[in-house]
């Protein structure tokens, strides 16, 4: 083939195609594509030529631009005008502006901007010349579009500068008033000369470009800009921004806003970005409070409100911001609500809705526990989202901010509905207004009036459930969207959880009136509503129950900080009879949540109002412990049968055991209910320990130990170790009850001795045998495991410790002048054996003094280093080895009283009768024989309580009597008539019962004593011929402790 260039028209291309055609048919298709491949080449061919001119153009143009700007960059831009004035004109600095601009590079050309800006705002400050105004070139027909664009560079370029500066640095914050004047001066029009006069007609144009500059800044991110700025500045200790960089921030914030007539799109912006700044309120309430008045002539407030109603915008606000900036924003719409006493009223709904939402939002990401998906924050806890802890240092400003929600204001607004209510009083009732007699009002006045004077000495009358009022009202409906906004409060911001807690119980008569808020809702009022709830999973029923657990909740903080004095002498919030009320409620909603099987399978909700309701019962349960208010038998269930549960709880039924572990109080003592407990399980030491006792002269006393004398060794080893002489233990003040020394380190191996004690004391209450020992009731609390609850007050313990000690410690919460004039310091001086020890309460607590901020604290910690800390080794060692042998869920059941019955038996005084019923007769003794008459009559009529403890102590080796009475006595109580002494007797036989029956003698017995086998506990008693005889001996013998051998 030829060479040539001529195409497949040429004649070289004619030839190859007719072969093409005839050889194949598809040589048409082959020689088609063959032409669009050649076509595509050509104009790929162009397109680079193109490119490539192209790409030589810009790369021209650039570094001619870079030539240019080096050249131009080594140019002095400020040197003296041309004309030599000091003013430039509006062009000159036009002109200046376009070529810093055109080099302009933010690290380099810092000082040039700088002064750029000195020089418009000085142009715009000179009077009467119109040239050297800078604004003035927006009237210039041929520089308004570059003007306006050239504002706009030198205004973002302002922005850029603001991003960095940090305004706590002296020159930085210069540089911060700088930039946001030239901002303020350009973004709105009243400090322009130019418009003074005749120019105000030019002033709907000029406030056209300002809207347009601002519309670009907004654009470019004007608000993200503020944002930083502020964050910088406030979000930290102390505000390193001045009133008047303060000022100008929030004036170039609003102007949008109020510009754009708050649209829902710059209201967004607004709130996400300023609102959203840590207390930033609070700083302009301090710092520049004026612009506060601006914020109320705009209603704001009530607008955010609004604009956050609506579901859908505050989750998208909530999304935006996280759960660290959520807060931020919640804090200063909390702080402009307690600012806003017109618009909280009027609002109160969308306010408790918005702050619901918000905080429901930030509960979904609050942990319970550390993780590696969680972060620390000092408010919320552990919370599963990015905490930005720059915020960290503003964190006690924004605490201040949130504590005007529970703050006594606002919650006087948001409760005004139930606050209103008068708790009606007696006085009251007697000068009610006449009202007009007719048939429907002549007969309830009638019996109010007569209620009125039935009245006892109490003031008030009792709240009790009385219903009536209908659930689905907007009143009630209200209430319970308060009590949610304050339940999910708790729920979200776990930190400061005792703080909103004490802010609640703060008004003395809250709680009394949300009592008798909640006992007038329903048909019936009080427990059938909200059982009737548990079972509806509607949102009225939850509201409903979280205004439960939100009374529970407060009711059981405020009852654990007040002292006894306020409890049962001020009556504080409540009357006594009150609790009653109240904890009768409680008891029976507890106990069927947990028998009707709720508790179960509770979750979530379900379970946090079963720890609630249940945590306040038992606060009233154990101050009813500790000092009565309730009437006998107050805390039983008479429709729970024993027998029941026990069946129940063979079958381990869950809900036997839930109530067993939670309400054991329920549970009727009088009853075979204790020795079935006993016997569920069994531990260590079960096993028999045999005793032999020997006499002060050496001899091996008499007698087969079956239990009885092994019960006697156990009671005296007690009694030796707990006497207060040998210094393992001391005495309360006042009803001298034992604790543990805090000097019975002096002993060597003090500590085993505990555990050893603890041991015996285990056995004793194991093996069912009452032994004397009456423990400080703070003590047995620790026994029991109470301490470790969040409920447990050492403040309300300190009494059974040393009562004068507890009056002068809480007479300093009363104390009304300034506590630090008394000179105390958080630590604890004591005499240790002649020598003053000073024990610091918390580390260097002797050099920091107690004041009126403190003073709480201090009074429980010096509570707990009396009770707790100063024993605490001794304590734990005697638990260790109490809980060796018995396991601490058998005694969990038990008040502090009721284990100290345990151990102790019945403080009563022994029932002979009781006694006589359940005694059994051998040797011929029988109920009517005279000496059993005459033994009866002289324990009841001649022989003292001290001699019948005696008495009892010779025969059983126990001094009180069983806790369930003497039909639990094992072996039974026994009388045998005697004929011999005891190494002569050889049991009973026909002729001796015979001869006891019918009081035939072999001789008199009048020489020989009473003798007893406490192993039996049996009574061997000979068969006296006088009553003053038996009276005598029997005296004698209980007098003289004698056991087996002295006869």
């Amino acid at each position: 083939p030829g060479g040539g260039s001529r195409g497949p028209g040429g004649a070289r291309g004619s030839c190859p195609v007719v072969k093409m055609f005839s050889a194949s048919q598809s040589s048409k298709a082959q020689f088609l594509d063959k032409a669009r491949q050649a076509r595509e080449e050509r104009r790929e061919l162009k397109e680079k030529e193109r490119a490539a001119i192209q790409i030589q153009a810009l790369i021209r143009r650039f570094l001619c631009r870079c030539r240019l700007q080096r050249e131009i960059r080594f140019e002095d831009f400020f040197e003296a005008n041309e004309s030599g004035s000091s003013k430039r004109s509006a062009l000159s600095v036009f002109r200046i502006a376009r070529k810093l601009l055109f080099i302009f590079n933010l690290k380099v050309d810092k000082e040039r901007f700088e002064k750029l800006c000195r020089c418009i705002l000085n142009s715009m400050d000179v009077e009467n010349e119109p040239k050297v105004w800078y604004v003035s070139l927006a009237l210039s027909k041929d520089l308004t579009l570059l003007w306006i664009k050239q504002i706009k560079d030198i205004l973002w370029f302002c922005c850029e500068f603001l991003k960095q500066l940090k305004p706590d640095i002296l020159q930085d914050s210069k540089l911060v008033n700088l930039h946001l004047t030239m901002l303020v001066t350009f973004t709105d029009t009243p400090t322009w000369k130019i418009l003074r006069g005749k120019g105000e007609t030019l002033r709907p144009a000029m406030n056209h470009i300002c809207a347009n500059i601002m519309g670009h800044l907004n654009q470019k991110g004007f608000y993200s800009v503020l944002q930083i700025l502020l964050t910088n500045g406030l979000a930290r200790s102390r505000p390193s921004l001045s009133k008047g960089s303060l000022t100008a921030i929030f004036s170039l914030a609003l102007r949008p806003v109020v510009a754009a007539q708050f649209s829902d799109n710059l209201l967004r912006s607004f709130l996400i970005h300023i609102m959203s700044v840590p207390a930033i309120m609070t700083h302009l309430a301090t710092l520049t409070p004026e612009r506060l008045a601006v914020i109320e002539s705009h209603e704001l407030f009530r607008k955010f409100i609004l604009f956050l109603s609506r579901e859908v915008q505050c989750r998208d606000v909530c999304v935006c911001l996280e759960g660290s900036h959520t807060l931020c924003l919640l804090g200063n719409l909390v702080y402009l609500g307690s600012l806003n006493d017109k618009v909280l009223e009027e609002e109160t709904a969308h306010f408790v809705g918005v702050l619901i939402h918000m905080l429901s939002y930030c509960q979904k990401y609050v942990s319970q526990k550390k993780s590696n998906l969680t972060h620390w924050h000092p408010v919320l806890g552990w919370f599963s989202q990015t905490v930005d802890y720059g915020l960290n240092e503003s964190m006690p400003l924004l605490t201040k901010q949130l504590q005007h929600l529970w703050g006594v204001h606002m919650i006087r607004i948001l409760f005004s509905d139930v606050l209103s209510k008068k708790l009606l009083e007696n006085q009251e009732m007697a000068q009610l207004p006449a009202q007009p007699v007719s048939p429907q009002n002549s007969l309830p006045m009638k019996n109010l009036f007569k209620r009125a004077f039935q009245k006892s000495a109490s003031v008030r009358n009792i709240l009790k459930p009385v219903g009536g009022k209908r659930v689905d009202s907007a009143e009630v409906q209200k209430v319970c969207s308060i009590c949610v906004l304050y339940q999910t409060t708790l729920t979200t911001l776990t930190q400061i959880r005792l703080q909103i807690l004490t802010g609640l119980t703060y008004l003395d008569d809250l709680l009394p009136k949300l009592w008798a808020f909640i006992c007038e809702l329903g048909p019936q009022g009080g427990l059938k509503l909200f059982l009737e709830c548990l079972n509806n999973d509607t949102e009225e029923s939850k509201r409903l129950l979280a205004m439960l657990m939100l009374f529970c909740d407060c009711s059981r903080h405020l009852i654990t900080i007040l002292d006894d004095i306020e409890v049962y002498e001020e009556q504080i919030s409540f009357k006594l009879e009150e609790l009653v009320t109240i904890s009768s409620f409680l008891n029976s909603f507890v106990f069927k949540m947990i028998w009707d099987g709720i508790v179960e399978n509770a979750r979530g909700e379900t379970l946090e109002l079963f720890h609630s309701v249940h945590g306040w019962l038992m606060v009233l349960y154990e101050r009813d412990c500790r000092r009565r208010f309730a009437p006998d038998d107050h805390w039983l269930r008479k429709d729970l049968k024993p027998s029941v549960l026990f069946q129940e709880l063979d079958k381990d039924k869950k809900r036997a055991q839930l109530l067993l572990q939670y309400i054991p109080h329920v549970i009727p003592h009088k009853n075979d209910g204790y020795e079935q407990l006993r016997q569920l399980s069994q531990n260590a030491m079960k096993g028999v320990i045999r005793v032999k006792f020997v006499n002060d002269l050496g001899v091996d006393e008499a007698g087969i130990d079956q239990d009885g004398v092994f019960k006697e060794f156990l009671e005296e080893i007690i009694k030796k170790v707990f006497d207060p002489a040998l210094n393992l233990f001391k005495t309360t003040s006042g009803d001298e009850r034992l604790y543990p020394s805090p000097t019975s380190y002096i002993h060597e191996n003090y500590l085993q001795l505990f555990e050893f004690v603890g041991k015996m004391l285990g056995k004793a209450v194991y093996e069912g045998i009452v032994v004397d020992v009456p423990f400080a009731s703070f003590f047995l609390s620790q026994l029991l495991g109470h301490h470790h609850s969040v409920f447990y007050s050492s403040v309300d313990e300190l009494p059974s410790l040393d009562s004068e000690f507890y009056k002068n410690l809480t007479s300093i919460k009363r104390y009304d002048g300034d506590i630090s004039d008394l000179g105390l310091t958080l630590s604890y001086d004591e005499d240790v054996m002649g020598q003053l020890v000073c024990h610091e309460l918390v580390p260097g607590g002797k050099t920091i003094p107690v004041t009126n901020e403190n003073k709480i604290s201090y009074i429980h910690l010096m509570a707990h280093f009396r009770m707790h800390t100063q024993i605490k080794s001794q304590t734990a060692a005697l638990i260790s080895g109490f809980r060796s042998i018995i396991k601490p869920e058998w005694i969990r059941m038990f008040s502090a009283p009721e284990l100290q019955r345990l151990i102790s038996g019945d403080n009563a005084e022994i029932d002979l009768e009781d006694l006589k019923k359940h005694t059994v007769y051998y040797g011929g003794f029988h109920g009517s024989h005279r000496v059993i008459i005459w033994l009866w009559d002289i324990l009841a009529n001649d022989f003292s309580p001290d001699e019948r403890a005696m008495f009892l102590k010779f025969v059983t080796s126990c001094s009180r009597p069983p806790l369930l009475g003497f039909a639990y006595l094992k072996p039974p109580f026994s009388i045998r008539c005697v004929e011999v002494s005891d190494d002569q007797d050889t049991g009973d036989t026909l002729g001796s019962v015979l001869r006891g029956f019918f009081t035939i003698r072999k001789k008199e017995p009048g020489g020989r004593l009473p003798t007893s086998s406490t192993c039996f506990n049996l009574l061997k008693l000979p068969n006296y011929s006088k009553k003053s005889i038996l009276r005598e001996k029997l005296r004698y013998a209980i007098s003289m402790n004698t056991g087996f051998e002295l006869s």
